[in-house]
């Protein structure tokens, strides 16, 4: 039987009464916010306890009846039958709360900046480019998350060369994060007269969005530009300099955003982009360190390996991480279906976690 920690959720459920009885009181909007927040992380969590709690005091009641010399056989006999459902229904409830307690990413519940980029496969890789923003763009609408266009640059014969997007909402990260890597995608492109099956591939960054405490960008470290917004957009993007390209001398990191006809909006943004790519240049020097620990781990963030493969022939996507195949494809790329990827992907990783808290 697995041992949880009672102290551990004794002190949950002291949180959550804490947080309860605050919540019930006049607060600042700042401070209502902050708890509200832990509020509902905790709920969850603490109503699995209270149901581990109630099933075990079940058990405990049965097992009373059992032992006790006075009970008939026939409560006796119904006891020992109802106590096999209730066991398997704690072991499961213990293995639900082993899962809540294991220590979360900082960055789960951040918003995060997708950038999709094609690659080779020339016009049919940007197509495909166009299909993965698409699929997560309908996968953060499931979610209840909003998908806002960044910066984009679109293929010359449809789709996207490169298409940079904010993603906002509750734990995109969380659930993002796997997304990393490069896809590979095997169809017939609509060009193709011999019918035959073409490779192409894009790749994927997730990156979780950085806050200004996160980063500390000295104004003297930065190369501002402004320049005519390129491509759509009416006769105002070719009277106005509204785009913005910032360059960051040190890591020589550049970002640039046309998005928005303000200027002021295209900085703010840009800057948030940049703090972001700065942000994960420091995370990717921690995971490389701790790579060598965790040479298993899913989601590293590895861009350079191949992660998944999209047949259309064969209706077929294959994550080739966790060794899943699906023949649902064209629901997976319409977003319906990719969450049963992103789930199984959560749940290795927390397999993997747990293997190594034991």
């Amino acid at each position: 039987m697995t041992v949880l920690p009672q102290a551990k959720l004794d002190a949950l459920a002291d949180r959550h009464a804490l947080l309860e009885a605050e919540l019930s009181r006049q607060l600042p909007p700042e401070t209502f916010v902050k708890l509200s927040r832990e509020f509902a992380e905790l709920d969850p969590v603490v109503a699995k306890v209270k149901a581990y709690r109630s099933v075990a005091a079940e058990i405990g009641d049965l097992e009373a009846m059992i032992a006790d010399p006075n009970t008939d056989s026939e409560m006796r006999g119904i006891a020992g039958d109802e106590k096999p459902a209730l066991e398997t229904r704690r072991a499961a409830l213990a293995e639900e709360l082993r899962i809540a307690l294991l220590p979360k990413d900082a960055m789960d519940e951040r918003n995060v900046i997708i950038e999709i980029r094609a690659g080779t496969g020339g016009d049919e890789a940007s197509l495909f480019a166009g299909d993965l923003f698409r699929m997560y763009e309908r996968y953060a609408a499931t979610q209840g998350w909003r998908t806002e266009i960044v910066t984009a640059s679109e293929g010359t014969k449809g789709g996207y060369k490169e298409i940079i997007a904010e993603i906002s909402g509750r734990g995109p990260f969380a659930k993002l994060k796997f997304e990393s890597g490069v896809h590979r995608v095997q169809r017939v492109p609509d060009t193709e007269t011999q019918g035959r099956i073409h490779t192409s591939a894009a790749t994927v960054a997730v990156l979780p969005e950085a806050e200004e405490v996160d980063i500390d960008i000295k104004p003297d470290d930065l190369k501002v530009d402004t320049m005519r917004s390129q491509g759509a957009g009416g006769q105002h993007v070719n009277k106005t300099e509204s785009a913005i390209r910032i360059t960051h001398l040190p890591s020589g990191i550049i970002v640039f955003v046309q998005e928005e006809r303000s200027q002021h909006k295209n900085r703010a943004k840009a800057m948030a982009m940049l703090r972001t790519k700065l942000y994960d240049a420091e995370r990717s020097k921690l995971d490389k360190a701790r790579a060598a620990d965790r040479k298993g781990q899913i989601g590293s963030g590895d861009r350079s390996e191949r992660i998944r493969t999209y047949n259309f022939p064969q209706g077929r996507v294959t994550d080739h991480r966790i060794n899943l195949t699906l023949y649902n494809l064209p629901k997976v790329i319409e977003g319906e279906a990719l969450g049963e990827i992103i789930n199984a992907l959560v749940a290795e990783h927390q397999a993997a976690l747990l293997a190594e808290a034991s």
